[in-house]
């Protein structure tokens, strides 16, 4: 199968989110009515596919079903042009969990693909009381750390995730043809088996075909009676993620090697509000000293550097951002703020084009973006610190990757560009920014009332 073909099917199948009842894009406040929507039958959905934490030779895939199936099961087989495949197919178990327990509804299972071949197609399928799902395809990521690929980038989803944030998970999937997928936290509003269920609509088949690699926003997080932070438990049904990550953070910090890049995920919920602080930074730096990747990607929810909100996350520029100087991280993809900003000089864009044009070294390059519709006026620091800014705009983000550079791109959702630059890497392994040829419209701002789109402005101030 090639990818081409591949994501052609993604994009047919996607009518299954669009075939949603209007009711369930619009269930913020019809609990009842939501979980009957919602309701799990006795087939697969909800089906979302992860990679290992060597993706060229593990994937995971996660899915719901009502409660009468209650083992976790899955076949597997290499792909080939003809029908005949299915004899060719092992049985897989994996592990179960009663999905009223954790807040939403039926069963949630996890299987884990081992021992795949590097840069192989193959086809899978998972079990619910009434039959199974389709054959569904992935291919592992190649052994060849120099081989090219696509990175599909999103910021929070949210708010209205099937009524107006599918849209852009939709436009990214259809018009990319990605090889991996990154999310950097608030997926859902507040990690309720309805929005999930939105979430996984919003992304169809895509999720399922496709890697997906998720970081946790504060939205996966909720109060508990006594006002401790904790994570939802849908979070953890919901994904088969590598069991990698630091100490205490397990189902939200993790990496995985995927084809010359270390992508790493971290929790900075967890690392502001409920001490893991410490312990992932510690683990943070035993990650990137141990990566033989190409390029380092961090993923993280809450930015280094905002563009929304008055002051920047302290906590974690104090203890992350001289990691990643010191490591040489390559990209840092975030969320939170709910703005359009890129910043490779935390002392500005001025600064940052006086190191450029004196062949200076640079780098991190940090990204903050939006996908969903809920937006955030820009803060007093937008127009001269970072690259580039937009407000009022929902986006998606690609980055292919090659042996020896990174290529950066924001489109906004109609599939315009609207922001580029590349992160060349020399042969001594300095890097360097360039400016690439695209010309790029000029920049969505507001103007008191005035939006970029000649209507009024939703960003409020943060």
């Amino acid at each position: 199968m090639s990818k081409r073909t591949l994501l052609l099917s993604v994009g047919l199948s996607l009518a299954l989110g669009l075939a949603m009842p209007a009711a369930a894009q619009n269930a913020g406040g019809a609990t009842a009515q939501a979980r009957q929507v919602w309701a799990p039958t006795g087939l697969p959905d909800r089906v979302v596919l992860s990679p290992g934490a060597d993706a060229a030779r593990e994937m995971a895939v996660a899915w719901r079903t009502d409660a009468r199936q209650t083992e976790a099961a899955a076949e597997i087989a290499e792909s080939m042009d003809g029908p005949a495949f299915e004899g060719q197919a092992r049985s897989l178990v994996g592990a179960t969990v009663d999905g009223a327990a954790t807040g939403g509804q039926g069963r949630y299972h996890t299987v884990r693909f081992a021992n795949l071949k590097p840069g192989a197609d193959y086809l899978y399928r998972v079990k619910g009381a009434d039959g199974w799902s389709e054959w569904l395809g992935f291919r592992t990521a190649s052994a060849d750390a120099t081989a090219p690929f696509r990175i599909l980038y999103f910021g929070d989803t949210q708010n209205s995730i099937l009524s107006k944030g599918a849209r852009t998970i939709r436009a990214g999937l259809l018009r990319t043809s990605p090889d991996v997928v990154v999310h950097a936290g608030d997926l859902t509003g507040r990690s309720q088996d309805w929005e999930w269920g939105e979430w996984t609509a919003a992304g169809g088949y895509g999720y399922a075909m496709v890697p997906q690699i998720p970081a946790a926003g504060n939205h996966e997080y909720s109060d508990d009676d006594d006002g401790q932070r904790q994570l939802g438990p849908l979070w953890a049904a919901q994904f088969a993620l590598p069991e990698n990550g630091a100490a205490g953070v397990a189902e939200t910090s993790y990496y995985t090697d995927y084809q010359g890049v270390r992508f790493i995920v971290l929790d900075g919920t967890a690392a502001t509000s409920l001490d893991a602080l410490d312990t992932q930074t510690r683990w943070l730096d035993q990650t990137l000293a141990s990566s033989t990747a190409r390029w380092n990607i961090v993923v993280q929810h809450q930015p280094i550097y905002t563009c929304a909100r008055p002051n920047d996350t302290e906590a974690l520029k104090a203890a992350w951002e001289p990691i990643y100087r010191a490591r040489n991280v390559d990209m840092v993809l975030q969320g939170h703020d709910h703005c359009y900003s890129r910043i490779t000089d935390g002392a500005g864009k001025a600064a940052s084009a006086e190191r450029r044009s004196a062949g200076a070294p640079q780098g991190p390059v940090y990204v903050v973006s939006v996908a969903g519709p809920k937006m955030y006026g820009l803060n007093d620091r937008a127009l001269i610190q970072p690259d580039r800014v937009a407000a009022d705009t929902q986006l998606y983000q690609t980055i292919d990757v090659e042996a020896g550079r990174l290529r950066y791109r924001a489109y906004t959702v109609s599939g315009d560009l609207y922001d580029a630059v590349d992160i060349v890497r020399a042969a001594d392994g300095s890097k360097s920014l360039r400016e690439p040829a695209e010309a790029l419209p000029k920049m969505r701002l507001c103007d008191g009332e005035a939006g970029p789109d000649g209507v009024p402005c939703v960003g409020s101030a943060k």
